[in-house]
């Protein structure tokens, strides 16, 4: 468990005028803010939620 991957998870476009399911799932990603980034734990149901608002996000893995 010490040895985690994660992923870093950056909001890049805006979340207005899309449905609140979206912004919903932006948010339990830990994302208030543009081009706020945060790093989160590599599993399958974060790679699920990324895969769902990816036209909002930019993802890159983190060694």
């Amino acid at each position: 468990m010490a040895n985690q991957k994660k992923v870093r998870v950056t909001l890049v476009r805006s979340m207005l005028g899309y449905p609140e399911h979206q912004r919903k799932t932006v948010r339990a990603l830990g994302l208030k803010k543009m081009h706020q980034t945060v790093e989160v734990s590599d599993t399958v149901a974060v790679r699920g939620m990324v895969a769902k608002v990816s036209h909002l996000l930019k993802m890159e893995e983190v060694n």
